[in-house]
């Protein structure tokens, strides 16, 4: 997090240099967070649920996943989550003409970081923001500990209903038929 005295806006990222993306801006409530480039296990994790869930989108015409898009929730809540998942219904009106979704997600998932601000911003700052925008399901991966936690919507907020292991399979109410190993996902 970089100190600033006032709120940072979504235009002040366009302000900000192209360092051909090794660096990753995001604005919580006016905070700007700034990240490197992942490990490259975060990266694989991600990819691979990236291309599951997009092959399931594929197969049943219900949606996209899109990995590291720009999600514009406000003018001060910018993010760039791992992986997304949209339906066709969200996703027709919910695109800018700079490509950013400006809707939630009804899927949004993060791959951890190492560090405990890394741990803090994504189990903490990004839950509730995604709660707050209306996000129905949240997954936070682990690829270190090779666990995935749910949270899916329940009184108007995100919970924590499991979490899952190696030998657990991945699935969800919000995706009717889709699976995943969870050991396929840390290969």
């Amino acid at each position: 997090m970089v100190a600033y005295s006032q709120s940072w806006t979504t235009r002040d990222l366009a302000a900000m240099p192209d360092d051909g993306g090794w660096k990753r801006y995001e604005i919580i409530d006016g905070e700007l967070y700034v990240t490197r480039a992942p490990h490259i296990r975060h990266q694989g994790a991600a990819g691979k649920l990236h291309v599951r869930l997009e092959n399931w989108s594929e197969q049943t015409g219900l949606g996209s996943a899109f990995q590291a898009p720009g999600v514009i929730f406000t003018p001060t809540d910018a993010v760039i989550p791992d992986v997304v998942w949209i339906s066709q219904a969200r996703l027709a009106d919910g695109v800018d003409e700079a490509g950013h979704l400006i809707v939630a997600p009804e899927l949004m998932v993060e791959v951890l970081s190492p560090g405990d601000l890394n741990e803090q911003r994504d189990k903490e700052v990004k839950l509730k923001l995604y709660s707050r925008h209306g996000v129905q399901e949240y997954w936070i991966v682990n690829w270190q500990l090779k666990t995935l936690e749910i949270y899916r919507r329940a009184e108007a907020q995100l919970q924590l209903v499991g979490t899952l292991l190696v030998g657990d399979t991945l699935s969800s109410p919000l995706l009717p038929g889709f699976s995943a190993p969870v050991a396929d996902i840390f290969r």
